[in-house]
Parts: structure tokens; sequence; C-alpha cells
């Protein structure tokens, strides 16, 4: 039997991972050389071993099976000493015990096999979890709150990460302080969660409560909070102080009173979460010193804000103004293309938006 032998610098460096042992077996050397096949420097090498004691007894055969299998489910090889790096256990794992049937179980909620190697390229841990012990429990609880069968696969894809948290201690704490806002009825909080998976992952006390009486704040009613996280509940997962503040600080700036405030951010939540440089200021630009507007027509038709500004507001404008027509906010902008011409007629030169 052939042993490998480390050199003198892989010998000292095994020895720096404080395990005597490991540096004076064949195995040692092996794996460390694994590793340096295949990119890794040696300080990486020394943090996945920090990270997974059990590296220390791995077989190179184990390794370089389950990297190989990692490739052939359409993990870039470029990708796999990140994925390796964040969750280095999954060299240890056995293929056909662990790594197979989670991967065969998410095959069966992708609609593309891409979907598979995506999500455990973003969270590469999800493979280290059972599937019997956490992903069949998670799928269980998704679907009591609603969401539908095929939109299980959608919600894991985007947000793989939820497979980490306590059903009980984590993402039952979320379900009952959105059933606290009201949205108890059948599939509500499934909706919600379809629409954004990640506000699974923000903490209730330090930001889901905060940014919900802030909102309560700008004057927003029970009501308005109800049609806010079903339609955007992303909103409720900004900082209040780096993102709402500001962007509420700037309407107010603009002229806005906090009931015209309130109104808009019912009637177009991510007002709130906007970029004030990139859309908000240039609108507001737009509509009063381009359109000659007042701000008033902007707090009787939120939607103003969630038009595209180059697109349709000021292709759209442009031809009004050649025909000289005069119309509102909601005539000039609720409604498609094919309408809006049908009404006030196409202009040669202007282009058309589908």
């Amino acid at each position: 039997m052939l042993l490998v032998i480390p050199n003198r610098k892989l010998f000292a460096f095994a020895r720096s991972l404080g395990n005597m042992e490991l540096a004076s077996t064949s195995n040692a050397g092996s794996i460390l050389w694994f590793f340096r096949d295949r990119g890794f420097d040696d300080k990486s090498i020394h943090e996945m071993f920090r990270k997974c004691k059990r590296l220390e007894g791995i077989q190179k055969e184990r390794a370089s099976e389950n990297w190989s299998y990692l490739k052939s489910i359409g993990i870039q090889e470029r990708r796999l000493p990140y994925v390796i790096s964040k969750c280095p256990k999954i060299l240890t794992l056995d293929l056909n015990e662990k790594l197979v049937p989670m991967v065969e179980c998410l095959a069966t909620l992708a609609n593309k096999r891409a979907e598979v190697a995506s999500a455990i390229t973003k969270f590469p841990h999800i493979l280290s979890h059972s599937v019997e012990e956490k992903l069949c429990p998670l799928l269980a609880f998704f679907q009591a709150l609603g969401v539908p069968e095929k939109q299980l696969g959608k919600i894991i894809f985007l947000n793989p990460r939820l497979i980490s948290y306590s059903i009980n201690s984590k993402l039952t704490e979320i379900v009952d302080f959105l059933a606290g806002l009201g949205l108890n009825k059948d599939g509500m909080i499934g909706k919600v969660l379809v629409k954004h998976p990640f506000i699974m992952g923000y903490s209730v006390d330090k930001r889901l409560r905060p940014t919900l009486e802030f909102m309560k704040s700008v004057g927003l009613t029970d009501m308005n909070l109800q049609t806010v996280v079903m339609n955007f509940p992303e909103v409720l997962c900004r900082d209040v102080n780096k993102i709402l503040r500001p962007n509420l600080t700037y309407l107010r700036r603009c002229g806005f009173e906090d009931r015209q405030i309130a109104a808009i951010v019912t009637g177009y939540p991510p007002i709130l979460i906007k970029s004030i440089k990139n859309s908000l200021e240039p609108r507001m630009k737009f509509l009063v010193e381009v359109m000659g507007r007042q701000i008033d027509e902007a707090a009787d038709y939120p939607s103003f804000f969630q038009h595209s500004l180059k697109k349709i507001v000021e292709s759209r404008y442009k031809l009004l103004k050649q025909k000289n027509v005069e119309c509102s906010l909601s005539e000039m902008l609720d409604c498609n293309q094919k309408k809006f011409l049908m009404k006030f007629g196409s202009l040669k030169g202007v282009p058309e938006i589908s």
C-alpha cells in the first residue's frame, strides 16, 4: 500500500491545526493535498478544519466522491470552493444517505434542475440538514399556512436558509406576529410568505415590530397595515432609521402633509423604501418643475411613484403636451399603453411602450 507522506511545509501546516496525530498520518497528507489541488490556500484550509473537526478523519475518497457529485448536479466548478468553504461538513457526509436524498427531494420541488444547484450555492448548509427531520416538517408547516403545493419550491429556492430555522422558536413567532395584524384568515400568511419568504428570517422584536410601530406613527390604520403587509411585505422588513425615516423626512420636505403621506404609503408602500436620489427626487422634480403639477395630485394618485419615469411618465407627458391635452395623473397613467393611445391618439416620433 502506497503511503502519501506530507512534505515539511504540509507537516508544519497540519501541526498548526493543533492535532499532532493528524500530522503524522497519511490521511492528513492526502486530504490537505486534496484541498490544495482544488485551489484552496492555507488560510482557507485552516478555517475549514476549525469549522469542521470531522475533516480530520475524512478519507480522500469520500471527499472526492462528494465533490464530483456536487459537480454532477450542476454546481459550477468555480463555485465549489465557495460552497465547501462555507460548509466543509458536506465533504464528510455519506453520499447516498445524506446528500442524494436531499438533492432528490429538492428536485421534486423544482421547475428546473438548475434551481437545486442555485439553492445549494446560496446556502450550502442546506445539504447538512435531514430530509425527514427538517425539510419535510418545514414543507408541512408552510402548507398548513396556506402555501400552495406548487409554490413550496419557490419559497425554498428563494430563501434556502429557511431550512435552518426552528419551527417552534423562530417561524411560529413570526406567524403569531402576522396573525396579530389581522392576517388570520385561511391562506393570508401563506400569501405573504410566497411574496417575500425572507420575512421569516427577521427578528420580530428588533425589526418587524419597530417597523410596524413606525408605520402606525405615520398614520396608517390597522386595515392600512394589513394592505401593506399583504401586498408589499418587504416594506415591513426594512430598517426604520436607515431607510424608512429618511424617506418620510423627504416626503415631508416636499410639502406633503402627514395625512397625505399615510394615503401615499397605503396606496404604494414601496415609497418608504425607494431610493430618494434615484427614484423619489427625479419623479418629484419632473412632476413639479417639468409637468407643472401640484404635489396634491401625487397624493391623490400614489401609483404615480410606481410607473417608470422614462418609459411611461415622460413619454406620455410628451405626447399630451404635443397634442395640447390636459388630464389628471390617473387619466394619464392608470391604463396600459394600448388604451392610452386609443384614448389620446398616437403621435409620430413618440415611442410606443408595450
